[in-house]
């Protein structure tokens, strides 16, 4: 089954920039057009759904850093290269645009390495929704997360943000923040569970990448299983869920990774995981 894996460390990105040094187990994806806050575009939207969907093959990468350059995180969908054009299309591309931004978020989800978003300065519109696909958060004192969409004119539901947000931060504070669009700041976010921690400006890559580095180095095959528990278990009553992880704990049971932390333990020496 190995042969459908292959390395991303040297992955030729196109609209945004990807690094991937050392063992190639850490990427780091970075929104690099910082004079417009890193906005989003039909290209970028698309090469990013592509690859979340090809990291299901990756041989080598274990944990991914979202983030962007130049002290914000991204600003959502680019005025002028996405939102003028969406109001002259006619709806079946309409809705074929808002799918695509869909299928991204899915391709996130989907992806089996957990997702570090480093969140600096503005975090807005789709950028509030790819961070809200990852799987943890930091951010710093100075981001600003707005679902700014009623602002312009639309529905509070987009790309997901009615059923993903409320299970994040609650279902009343959601509420505000969808039919207001107005900012979530870097205390609120912090204690409403949005953001895992802050971090100064300076620090905040470096602490994200340590995370992404952390998990990488744990019991990688676990790690996929806890992401993919945390999904699907949303869809799930009690019984199911219970059920799911017995069956899915069993099968890590199973791994190399299980063996040698008992090994270590006996030992009384740190764990070393090879992900399998």
């Amino acid at each position: 089954m190995k042969d459908d894996q292959r390395p991303f460390q040297s992955y030729a990105a196109r609209h945004f920039r990807w690094d991937c040094p050392g063992d190639g187990r850490v990427a780091t994806i970075t929104l690099n057009r910082p004079g417009k806050k890193n906005p989003l575009t039909f290209e970028s939207y698309a090469e990013l759904r592509d690859l979340f969907r090809c990291l299901a093959q990756a041989s080598d990468v274990r944990a991914i850093v979202l983030a962007g350059e130049g002290g914000n995180f991204c600003s959502g969908g680019d005025v002028f290269e996405i939102i003028e054009p969406l109001t002259k299309m006619p709806a079946p591309e309409l809705l074929r645009f808002t799918r695509m931004t869909g299928d991204l978020v899915k391709a996130m989800k989907h992806a089996p390495q957990p997702i570090v978003a480093a969140i600096d300065g503005i975090c807005a519109g789709a950028g509030a929704m790819i961070a809200l696909a990852s799987d943890l958060r930091l951010g710093t004192p100075a981001a600003r997360t707005a679902f700014l969409f009623t602002r312009v004119g639309l529905a509070g539901a987009d790309m997901g943000a009615c059923g993903l947000l409320p299970r994040v931060i609650g279902q009343g504070r959601a509420a505000e923040l969808l039919f207001s669009g107005r900012s979530m700041s870097a205390d609120e976010g912090l204690a409403w569970g949005w953001f895992n921690a802050l971090h100064a400006p300076g620090d905040l890559l470096a602490k994200a990448q340590a995370q992404a580095r952390a998990l990488a180095d744990g019991p990688w095959f676990a790690h996929t299983v806890t992401k993919t528990m945390l999904n699907q278990e949303w869809a799930m009553g009690v019984d199911e869920m219970i059920e799911s992880e017995a069956q899915a704990q069993a099968l890590c049971m199973m791994t190399q990774d299980f063996r040698r932390a008992f090994e270590a333990f006996a030992a009384k020496q740190q764990p070393k995981f090879e992900g399998h």
